[in-house]
This record gives C-alpha cells, sequence and structure tokens, in this order.
C-alpha cells in the first residue's frame, strides 16, 4: 500500500520551510521513479505525470514569447472576463496585497491579461516570468495554478515543489477556473500567488468563491443582453408570417413567433446572412439583428447531415464538429457534455439512462442528472441524436479523436466508464464503427 498524501496546507501554516523541504524531497524522489515517504496528494501527482509523458523538462525553465501588448489589448476587448474584473478585484485585491500576493487572470489559452497586486511581489513574478502575455498553459511550463485548473476544471492550489519545472518551486499559487454560465465553456482562469511563506489554507477556498460570484456576473451581463435583443426582436417578429426566432451570437434565444420556445440554438462558429441549415431547426434564411440573428424557419425537410467528429486529444479542450449538408460547425464541449458523449459513442447500440447513470456515477438511480444533460446536448445535435435508448443515429459516422496516451483521457472525470478507458490499449486515433 503507498504512502497517504500529506496535508501540505496545514503543514505550511505551522512550519512553511519544512513544508517546502518535504516537498522538495517528494518531488525530487516521485521524478526520480523512487517512492517518497510521503505520496504527492492526487492532482499533483496526476499532473506530473502528463507532463513526464509529453516530454515537460522539469529541470529547464521553459518559455515562450509573450504576447505582443497590442494581441493582449486585443483579447482584453474581446474577453468576457472584462465583464467581471471589478468583481474579481473587489473580492482579491486587497487582501492580496496585504498578504504579499498577486492576483492574476488568465484567458482560456492560459496566457495572462490581467496582472495586479503587491508591487514586490510583481517584481519576483517577473522573474519567473508570470508577465502579461505570457504562456502558463500546463503542457508549456508545467503543473501551476493556471494551467493546470484549465485541464482539470476544478479549483487547484500548488504549493513550493508541487510545481513540476524547478525555477517556479518557490512559490505557491491557487487558482481556479472561470466558465460560461450558459454552456460551461471555460473561459479563464483567475489566480492568487505569491511567496510559500504567506500561503494560508483558505485562499483556495476563497479564490473559488470569488471565481464563482464572477460567473454569477455573467449570467446578469448575459440576461441583460437578452433583454435588449428582445426589445429590437419584438416589432419585427410581429410584422412576419411563419416560424421565426431571434438568437443572440451564442444561439440564445431571445423571442420567437409561430413555434414553441427553444431556449438554444446551435450555431455555426462563423455564422453569415443567407440560407443556412441547422441541426434542430432545418434550412432557415439567416438576417442580421443588432446584437443576433433573426431566424426565419423553412417548411422543407432539412437535409441530415453525416458525420460527427469528437475531438477529445488536448486534455481540458474538448469540441464536436458536425459536417452538415450546408457546411460544418465546432462547439466546444463542457466536461459533463464530452463524457456523455465519449460513452455514446462507446455504445452505437444506444444506452439508457441508467446505463450511463452507472457509466458517469456508479450509481444507475441517477438519471434525473443525465436526462437533463441529455436534454440540453439534444438542443445543439438535434436530430443526430435519438432516445429511447440514447444514441447517435444510425446513418451518422462517428469519429473520436482520443490523446495520444490514454492517461490524458478527460483528465477531469472521475466516471468510472472513462477510468477503465484511460486503462485500456489503444492506436492513437480510433475510428468508430
Amino acid at each position: 500500500m503507498g504512502n497517504p498524501p500529506m496535508n501540505v496546507a496545514r503543514l505550511a501554516v505551522v512550519d512553511a520551510a519544512r513544508a517546502a523541504r518535504v516537498l522538495s524531497e517528494v518531488r525530487e524522489a516521485t521524478l526520480a521513479g523512487h517512492r517518497a515517504r510521503v505520496a504527492p496528494r492526487p492532482v499533483i501527482e496526476q499532473s506530473w505525470g502528463r507532463m513526464l509523458r509529453n516530454g515537460v523538462d522539469p529541470e529547464r525553465d521553459l518559455r515562450s514569447r509573450p504576447l505582443p501588448s497590442e494581441e493582449v489589448r486585443r483579447r482584453r476587448e474581446e474577453s468576457p472576463l472584462r465583464h467581471v474584473l471589478p468583481v474579481l478585484r473587489e473580492g482579491l485585491l486587497s487582501v492580496a496585497d496585504v498578504a504579499q500576493h498577486i492576483m492574476v487572470v488568465a484567458d482560456a489559452e492560459g496566457r495572462v491579461l490581467w496582472r495586479e497586486g503587491a508591487a514586490p511581489v510583481l517584481r519576483k513574478a517577473d522573474g519567473l516570468g508570470f508577465e502579461l502575455g505570457a504562456d502558463w498553459r500546463e503542457d508549456v511550463v508545467g503543473t501551476n495554478g493556471v494551467g493546470t485548473p484549465a485541464v482539470v476544471r476544478r479549483p487547484v492550489q500548488v504549493f513550493a515543489g508541487e510545481h513540476f519545472v524547478r525555477s517556479q518551486t518557490s512559490w505557491t499559487c491557487s487558482g481556479a477556473p472561470i466558465t460560461d454560465p450558459r454552456d460551461g465553456r471555460l473561459i479563464g482562469v483567475v489566480d492568487v500567488s505569491g511567496p510559500l511563506e504567506t500561503m494560508h489554507p483558505a485562499t483556495l477556498a476563497w479564490v473559488d468563491s470569488v471565481a464563482k460570484l464572477a460567473e454569477a456576473r455573467l449570467r446578469e451581463v448575459h440576461t441583460a443582453s437578452l433583454e435588449r435583443l428582445r426589445a429590437v426582436a419584438a416589432p419585427v417578429l410581429a410584422r412576419l408570417d411563419g416560424r421565426a426566432l431571434a438568437v443572440d451570437g451564442n444561439g440564445w434565444t431571445a423571442a420567437v413567433a409561430g413555434m414553441p420556445y427553444q431556449r438554444r440554438v446551435a450555431l455555426p462558429k462563423s455564422l453569415t446572412p443567407g440560407r443556412r441549415w441547422l441541426p434542430s431547426l432545418g434550412p432557415c434564411a439567416v438576417e442580421p439583428l443588432a446584437g443576433g440573428w433573426l431566424l426565419r424557419v423553412g417548411d422543407e425537410p432539412s437535409a441530415a447531415a453525416r458525420r460527427v467528429l469528437l475531438d477529445l486529444a488536448r486534455p481540458g479542450r474538448c469540441t464536436v464538429t458536425v459536417a452538415a449538408a450546408a457546411g460544418s460547425w465546432s462547439r466546444e464541449l463542457s466536461p459533463r457534455h464530452a463524457e456523455l458523449l465519449f460513452l455514446l459513442a462507446e455504445h452505437r447500440t444506444g444506452r439508457g439512462a441508467a446505463g450511463l447513470a452507472e457509466d458517469l456515477f456508479g450509481d444507475p438511480s441517477r438519471t434525473v442528472t443525465v436526462r437533463a444533460e441529455m436534454s440540453r446536448i439534444r438542443r445543439y445535435l438535434g436530430e443526430l441524436l435519438q432516445h429511447r435508448p440514447y444514441r447517435f443515429c444510425d446513418d451518422t459516422e462517428v469519429e473520436v479523436l482520443l490523446p495520444e496516451d490514454l492517461r490524458d483521457l478527460l483528465p477531469q472525470s472521475t466516471a468510472p466508464a472513462v477510468a477503465r478507458k484511460r486503462n485500456a490499449p489503444r492506436s492513437s486515433r480510433a475510428e468508430l464503427p
């Protein structure tokens, strides 16, 4: 039986120097392939495994070139995170400054877009390459409080020697992902970082609670934008005959006429005016509206899509791409939707709600959660999915891209069926019949 993981937070509060020494011993032993006297925490051990498999050098401080200031400015202007900066600053900055920490906000690609806090700590961060425009993805700079939460999609605290790259081991980070509350898409990570000796065990919970406040603010922003679009669309829809609906740029419905209300419509990544085929609506005439689109739904039968590509090859960034008669479109998947579509691809003949609940939770009684999530998936995959049992349509070609090493499959997932797949031999690319 292996040694139990150490309670790093508790030890660091009592004796930060001792905690740093113990973590250094754990790191050196584990990376050398030896058993440490205390085990790394599971989230850290799994991250280190990904780094070793991806060829990240723990002794080399490899940094990519920071983005130019113009690109940082462009990303700031386009990022939804700009709407929640006041929430993050109010919740984190005053305490971080007193505690000699800094607040870092990165986008979904791990690029640092904002960085504020104690001036001495900012100077130390410069020495680590923790600067504006820097790339802090896990597979670039190793286990850290920005890249690792983005991969596992949950809050992570990384103490001193838990960093994979040696140059970062004097540092401690507490990062939480910020997701789009409308669809679970990762939009960035907020992180509080500083020297180990200033760390507090409550930091991670504090950062996570502020990240959730930011997501609540994003919900308010979205509701207000739909209200504005509804005011624009109402007189337009009142003049139309037939079926039509007004949606925002992400497909969220503001108003409908002549048809049942749909909460969201899946849109191509780059929608343009004209005649388009959409999975849940069929052929539509697409016209621009201020703040969104007017979709006028046709009556002729839709041309069926024939191909679905489920890309699970990049840990933390899973997508589904649909090839339709009138083109193709892609969508980034939430962790739960990535799990469910993977399971359906594994069971082409179908899987009932109880079976999916068993696969996801090890509990076949949790069918309510499964049915709710499958209902959300069917809103954007439309006729490509059938139910009773849940399955891809028989005439749909389904291809799944898996990571080079199956141990990197859906790293945030605790589903029993996914865990079994991680241990199965495979080729790097699998096309399912």
